[in-house]
Protein backbone atom coordinates (compact mmCIF):
# COMPACT_ATOMS: atom_id res chain seq x y z
CA UNK A 1 0.00 0.00 0.00
CA UNK A 2 2.95 2.48 0.78
CA UNK A 3 4.08 1.64 -2.81
CA UNK A 4 0.94 2.84 -4.22
CA UNK A 5 1.41 6.32 -2.50
CA UNK A 6 4.64 6.67 -3.63
CA UNK A 7 4.15 6.07 -6.97
CA UNK A 8 1.54 9.01 -7.97
CA UNK A 9 3.76 10.70 -6.12
CA UNK A 10 6.71 10.16 -7.96
CA UNK A 11 4.36 10.79 -11.27
CA UNK A 12 3.05 14.12 -9.26
CA UNK A 13 7.01 15.14 -9.51
CA UNK A 14 7.45 13.94 -12.76
CA UNK A 15 5.20 16.00 -13.95
CA UNK A 16 6.01 18.95 -11.52
CA UNK A 17 9.47 19.08 -13.41
CA UNK A 18 7.71 18.75 -17.16
CA UNK A 19 5.63 21.91 -16.15
CA UNK A 20 9.30 23.62 -14.53
CA UNK A 21 11.41 22.71 -17.29
CA UNK A 22 8.37 24.07 -20.08
CA UNK A 23 8.35 27.52 -17.94
CA UNK A 24 12.43 27.41 -18.05
CA UNK A 25 12.29 26.31 -21.98
CA UNK A 26 9.81 29.25 -22.90
CA UNK A 27 11.59 32.05 -20.68
CA UNK A 28 14.90 31.38 -22.36
CA UNK A 29 13.47 31.22 -25.62
CA UNK A 30 11.54 34.74 -24.81
CA UNK A 31 15.05 35.76 -23.84
CA UNK A 32 16.71 34.78 -26.27
CA UNK A 33 13.83 37.06 -28.91
CA UNK A 34 14.67 40.10 -26.54
CA UNK A 35 18.70 39.73 -26.88
CA UNK A 36 18.33 39.47 -31.06
CA UNK A 37 15.78 42.67 -30.50
CA UNK A 38 18.59 44.18 -28.35
CA UNK A 39 21.32 43.09 -31.08
CA UNK A 40 19.53 44.30 -34.02
CA UNK A 41 20.28 47.93 -33.03
CA UNK A 42 23.17 49.44 -34.55
CA UNK A 43 24.41 52.60 -33.34
CA UNK A 44 27.59 52.75 -35.00
CA UNK A 45 29.37 51.19 -38.09
CA UNK A 46 31.78 49.57 -35.66
CA UNK A 47 29.09 47.67 -33.87
CA UNK A 48 28.33 45.73 -37.33
CA UNK A 49 30.66 42.79 -36.35
CA UNK A 50 29.85 42.77 -33.05
CA UNK A 51 26.27 42.79 -33.62
CA UNK A 52 26.63 39.92 -36.00
CA UNK A 53 28.38 37.66 -33.42
CA UNK A 54 26.20 38.69 -31.26
CA UNK A 55 23.33 37.61 -33.64
CA UNK A 56 24.68 34.17 -34.24
CA UNK A 57 24.73 33.71 -30.27
CA UNK A 58 21.32 34.67 -29.59
CA UNK A 59 20.25 32.27 -32.79
CA UNK A 60 22.47 29.81 -31.07
CA UNK A 61 20.91 29.90 -27.74
CA UNK A 62 17.32 29.97 -29.60
CA UNK A 63 18.08 26.57 -30.76
CA UNK A 64 19.33 25.18 -27.92
CA UNK A 65 16.27 26.40 -26.55
CA UNK A 66 14.31 24.87 -28.89
CA UNK A 67 16.11 21.23 -28.96
CA UNK A 68 15.47 21.36 -25.24
CA UNK A 69 11.75 21.65 -26.28
CA UNK A 70 12.03 19.17 -28.34
CA UNK A 71 13.45 16.83 -25.58
CA UNK A 72 10.72 17.99 -23.00
CA UNK A 73 8.45 16.80 -25.66
CA UNK A 74 9.67 13.56 -26.36
CA UNK A 75 9.92 13.06 -22.22
CA UNK A 76 6.73 13.80 -22.40
CA UNK A 77 5.20 11.22 -25.02
CA UNK A 78 7.48 8.65 -23.34
CA UNK A 79 5.53 9.81 -19.81
CA UNK A 80 2.72 8.81 -21.12
CA UNK A 81 3.42 5.45 -23.27
CA UNK A 82 5.08 4.42 -19.92
CA UNK A 83 1.92 5.32 -17.77
CA UNK A 84 -0.96 4.96 -19.56
CA UNK A 85 -2.08 2.38 -17.43
CA UNK A 86 -5.69 1.81 -18.68
CA UNK A 87 -4.58 0.98 -22.29
CA UNK A 88 -1.83 -1.31 -20.87
CA UNK A 89 -4.31 -3.07 -18.40
CA UNK A 90 -6.89 -3.15 -21.72
CA UNK A 91 -4.42 -4.77 -24.09
CA UNK A 92 -3.48 -7.48 -20.96
CA UNK A 93 -6.90 -8.01 -20.06
CA UNK A 94 -7.95 -8.84 -24.05
CA UNK A 95 -4.93 -11.18 -24.00
CA UNK A 96 -6.30 -12.64 -21.13
CA UNK A 97 -9.24 -13.27 -22.83
CA UNK A 98 -7.92 -14.48 -25.69
CA UNK A 99 -5.62 -17.30 -23.57
CA UNK A 100 -8.58 -18.45 -21.26
CA UNK A 101 -10.65 -19.05 -24.78
CA UNK A 102 -7.99 -20.68 -26.34
CA UNK A 103 -7.28 -22.52 -23.05
CA UNK A 104 -10.89 -23.75 -23.07
CA UNK A 105 -10.76 -25.14 -26.70
CA UNK A 106 -7.80 -27.10 -25.66
CA UNK A 107 -9.42 -28.58 -22.81
CA UNK A 108 -12.25 -29.50 -24.98
CA UNK A 109 -10.32 -30.93 -27.20
CA UNK A 110 -8.25 -33.21 -24.36
CA UNK A 111 -11.70 -34.09 -23.23
CA UNK A 112 -12.82 -35.13 -26.18
CA UNK A 113 -9.74 -37.13 -27.18
CA UNK A 114 -9.76 -38.86 -23.49
CA UNK A 115 -13.15 -40.03 -24.14
CA UNK A 116 -12.36 -41.28 -27.82
CA UNK A 117 -9.33 -43.72 -26.25
CA UNK A 118 -11.44 -44.27 -23.38
CA UNK A 119 -13.80 -46.16 -25.36
CA UNK A 120 -11.20 -47.19 -27.73
CA UNK A 121 -9.48 -48.91 -24.87
CA UNK A 122 -12.58 -50.61 -23.47
CA UNK A 123 -13.35 -51.61 -26.83
CA UNK A 124 -9.66 -53.60 -27.22
CA UNK A 125 -10.30 -54.75 -23.44
CA UNK A 126 -13.06 -56.23 -24.31
CA UNK A 127 -11.86 -58.07 -27.26
CA UNK A 128 -9.06 -59.27 -25.49
CA UNK A 129 -10.80 -60.68 -22.80
CA UNK A 130 -13.17 -62.19 -24.75
CA UNK A 131 -10.72 -63.79 -27.18
CA UNK A 132 -9.55 -67.24 -27.06
CA UNK A 133 -6.09 -66.13 -27.27
CA UNK A 134 -5.45 -64.64 -24.04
Amino acid sequence: MAQQRALPQSKETLLQSYNKRLKDDIKSIMDNFTEIIKTAKIEDETQVSRATQGEQDNYEMHVRAGESLMKLVSDLKQFLILNDFPSVNEAIDQRNQQLRALQDECDRKLTALRDEVSIDLYELEEEYYSSRYR
